[in-house]
């Protein structure tokens, strides 16, 4: 670690002591291998920094989201087992009436065969019954008086009219049959069809809660395989959370520096200083950081232009108001005044708590100076620990050229805005 006093004066700030921390500024010295997949270009949005402990939370929640989405998955699942279930009995139910119904339509068709008989026997009944109603025609033609007048003798009379009787008896019997043999044919042509219309309708019912069960079954199969897919989104998730923990890990640091929104480099990005006999960055000017403060702001004369906040650019006061409202996402903070008015201008809390995140104030001097704590006392950054007393930050214009700066300061005096 190199500390270094400034003695300049001039513009709008004083410069701090300050210990230089190597590993922070030269963050984008090396490739920037871990950044590369988060790192998306725009003009005014950085992406913000990641904390190993953010990370587990995430991981946790996502944990908890496909615990929840897996139990609705198994809740599902019984009932996908209930419908199966139903389906198989109304399917042994159909398969029940079905054998029914073939065997109502044998029935029917054996009826048909035997209704077919019938009328032959009764056609040839009536043929039988035409031959001894013509008999009693001719014979009823006689009186009584001609009949035994023809006759031989009283024998053959009383033979004939014995044969005339039993022709007549034989005639009803005749007719009655008839009428039993149709009325049998339309009881049972009646009950054979009522019963096939009975288990035909039966049939149709039981079909009908068959597709509705197959629907429901179907509905919760496709709710399933949702549920399924938001398991693996969040898998995935937690794939790529646990992959920036490891790269963390590797690093030795619990906080990983946000990578640029306008990229590296541009003309605000950190110079080739020497410090103390060393240089404060050492690297291709194309490669340096620049805290992704927007590239139009970057790149324009300091102070030749009005940022968001109305703070001129590349001054300490745009780059901590850019970075609280955009990267932080406090778009509500407002504050007015220089750097060392901001504690108590500003409209959100303030104390003298370092937080990772908030807005470091340091009152000194005319102007002051607002910088962005990205590791508070105790925490690994880049590999080494805060020490107490230091806070962890990255700000625009130490230099009073308008160029970005990481570094690790004593916080002794500042105020914290949060």
């Amino acid at each position: 670690m190199i500390y270094l006093q400034s003695k300049k004066t001039k513009m709008k700030k004083r410069m701090t002591v300050f210990k230089v921390n190597y590993a922070a500024r030269n963050l984008i010295k090396t490739p920037i291998r871990f950044f590369a997949s988060l790192l998306v270009i725009c003009a005014l949005i950085a992406t913000p920094i990641v904390r190993a402990s953010s990370i587990q939370d995430q991981i946790n929640s996502l944990s908890a989201t496909n615990a929840n989405v897996q139990s609705t998955i198994n809740s599902l699942q019984l009932q996908a087992s209930s419908y199966q279930d139903a389906i198989s009995t109304l399917q042994t139910q159909i398969s029940a009436i079905e054998g029914a119904i073939a065997a109502s339509q044998a029935q029917q068709a054996q009826l048909q065969q035997e209704i077919q008989s019938d009328i032959a026997q009764i056609a040839q009944q009536k043929q039988v019954l035409g031959s001894d109603i013509k008999a009693i025609y001719v014979n009823g033609q006689m009186t009584t008086l001609e009949q035994l007048a023809s006759s031989n003798n009283i024998s053959d009379f009383v033979n004939a009219e014995t044969y005339r009787n039993a022709v007549q008896n034989k005639i009803q019997s005749t007719l009655t049959q008839i009428n039993v043999l149709e009325a049998q044919q339309q009881t049972q042509e009646t009950q054979v069809s009522q019963l096939l219309n009975t288990q035909q309708a039966q049939q149709g019912q039981l079909a009908t809660a068959e597709a509705q069960q197959a629907s429901l079954l179907t509905y919760n199969q496709q709710q399933q395989g949702n549920y399924n897919q938001q398991i693996a989104n969040n898998k995935s998730q937690i794939s790529a959370l646990e992959a920036q923990q490891a790269a963390i890990n590797e690093r030795g640091s619990s906080v990983i520096a946000p990578p640029a929104s306008g990229g590296v480099g541009g003309n605000c990005a950190t110079p080739n200083y020497p410090v103390g006999g060393s240089l404060y960055y050492s690297g291709p000017t194309s490669g340096a950081p620049n805290g992704g403060y927007p590239m139009s702001w970057c790149d324009a004369s300091q102070d030749s232009l009005t940022t968001s906040g109305d703070f001129p650019n590349r001054e300490c006061t745009s780059f901590a108001y850019w970075y609280f409202t955009t990267v932080e996402g406090h778009s509500d903070f407002t504050v007015t005044g220089n750097a060392n008015q901001w504690w108590y201008t500003a409209n959100r809390p303030v104390d003298q708590t370092p937080t990772d995140g908030s807005i470091a104030v340091d009152p000194a001097g005319t102007y002051g100076h607002v910088m962005i704590v990205i590791a508070s006392p105790g925490e690994t950054y880049d590999g080494q620990v805060v020490p107490a007393g230091y806070i962890d930050t990255i700000s625009m214009n130490d230099d009073w050229y308008g160029h970005f700066f990481s570094m690790q300061r004593p916080d002794a005096g500042f105020y914290f805005i949060h």
